[in-house]
């Protein structure tokens, strides 16, 4: 009998024991959801990340520093933009660290879906480079870009941005890190420069066949009497989906000046992404919003809605004639969830 209720008595314990050990591990996974979500880790904190985003440009201004990338540099972060692509992010992380990035996964509290983020390591130091940011949708095959050049000084393009990239699955987001007057020599104008990181990802996003949409700003008085510019830039392979943006633009009460049927100002022909994408014939659209669309929830509102028009046709790998140069793993699969980091 007394053996029978020491065996009981230990049953309890080593039950008690487990049962504390798993409030421990529910606690502690609690508090790293609930805790900063700078923080490294495959649980993705979930975080608003318009929010996020618009936090971390509101740090850019014409003096907040900019230091010309190394072609290493470049490379590393395009590299490993692909690798997540290709869903290996673990061979992401050396040369991200080697770049000196940060790469991390956050679930955005609207959509509910997980994105990866590589950021700027020195964008917590007194001296950031201004190299910008990456946001990859991990949960469907990537099939498009929205870019974004020049945050800030086309002011809310940003904003702009964040709504298009949070609108449709399959999303990458390649933001500048500069206000596009902070480099020596325009070294910072991220949309005539091919010696920036921002380029250096357009590129490979280009070479894969991902169409991409770029959002530009403008003074209203640039182009009186015009809410929006729309264009292909160089090229002529997403003619079909700028009809498409300026009708879906109309509709919601915005007049659009229509680069492929007269001469319209801010046409971006220079614009060295949508060169880049013209030469390998993939669908590059260039859209300027005037200051007085961006300066509203409302205005932005309604021209995110109008591209997502476009990129909801190219998430489900319509309107694609170049989806052949992505790799079988992008085609086939979404990105791979992030492992913590080491």
């Amino acid at each position: 009998m007394a053996e029978i209720r020491a065996k009981s008595i230990t049953v309890a314990a080593v039950t008690v024991a487990f049962g504390l050990l798993l409030a421990a591990l529910s606690a502690h996974t609690i508090g790293r959801s609930g805790g900063d979500p700078s923080s490294d880790g495959a649980d993705a904190p979930e975080v608003p990340l318009e929010r996020r985003i618009t936090d971390f440009t509101a740090g850019i201004g014409p003096d907040s520093g900019y230091r010309e990338p190394r072609r290493a540099e470049r490379r590393a972060v395009a590299d490993a933009v692909g690798l997540i692509l290709d869903g290996h992010p673990d061979r992401a992380r050396p040369p991200l660290a080697d770049a000196g990035f940060r790469l991390r996964t956050l679930a955005d509290t609207g959509t509910g879906r997980r994105y990866a983020e590589l950021s700027d390591r020195t964008e917590d130091g007194p001296a950031p480079r201004g190299w910008g940011r990456v946001y990859v949708d991990l949960s469907a095959p990537a099939r498009w870009s929205v870019q974004v050049p020049h945050p800030v000084s086309d002011a809310d393009t940003e904003r702009l941005g964040a709504r298009v990239l949070l609108g449709s699955p399959g999303g990458v987001l390649v933001l500048a890190g500069a206000h596009r007057r902070a480099g020596e020599d325009d070294a910072a104008d991220a949309a005539h420069r091919t010696d920036s990181v921002f380029d250096a990802v357009c590129d490979e996003l280009a070479r894969r066949g991902l169409p991409g949409v770029q959002v530009h700003g403008f003074a209203d008085d640039s182009a009186p009497g015009r809410d929006a510019v729309a264009s292909t830039g160089a090229g002529s392979a997403g003619r079909a989906d700028a009809r498409r943006l300026a009708a879906a633009l109309t509709a919601r009460h915005l007049t659009v000046c229509r680069a492929w049927v007269r001469g319209c100002p801010l046409e971006g022909r220079d614009n060295v992404q949508g060169r880049r994408a013209a030469a390998g014939h993939v669908p590059f659209l260039h859209v300027e919003f005037a200051r007085s669309v961006r300066a509203s929830d409302t205005g932005i509102r309604h021209a995110a809605a109008a591209i997502d028009t476009v990129t909801s046709r190219w998430a489900k790998g319509q309107g694609q004639p170049s989806a052949g140069r992505l790799s079988p793993a992008a085609r086939l699969r979404p990105s791979a969830s992030l492992s913590p980091a080491a």
